[in-house]
């Protein structure tokens, strides 16, 4: 028996590709979501608050595509550069280790504090589970 079901990525009827079937987007993965959104908003308010003009412009404009740029290279879902899960890690404790010493920087302890304990246990999480 033949399957005339269509591959995931193939186009439909409308032209458009299909989506997979089997997605599954949890929870931990929005925390993460979220996480990395504010790790990039961390790092353009850190540029233009930390510094005195005209690094605050510079900084705050490329800080936050540095670190985008960093995201697309290493850790997004369709990464460039293909790394096994300890240097995922390694970049991303990187990432979210300066987002929180910026927070520090600004003297934002509280802030800091909690925002490095949900990117830790967040990213514990995801490494459990990528070993699964």
């Amino acid at each position: 028996m033949q399957d005339d079901s269509p591959a995931p990525g193939a186009p439909g009827p409308s032209g458009a590709p299909r989506a997979p079937r089997d997605v599954k987007v949890g929870v931990n993965d929005v925390v993460r979501f979220v996480l990395e959104l504010f790790a990039f908003f961390t790092f353009g308010f850190w540029g233009f608050v930390a510094w005195p003009l005209p690094w605050n412009i510079v900084l705050g404009i490329v800080t936050p595509l540095f670190a985008v740029l960093i995201w697309a290279l290493f850790l997004s879902p369709r990464a460039v550069i293909r790394l096994d899960a300890f240097g995922r890690a390694l970049v991303e404790i990187v990432v979210m280790g300066g987002a929180a010493l910026a927070w520090l920087m600004l003297e934002q302890s509280l802030i800091a504090l909690v925002f490095g304990v949900v990117a830790v246990v967040s990213g514990v999480i995801a490494g459990r589970k990528e070993f699964s």
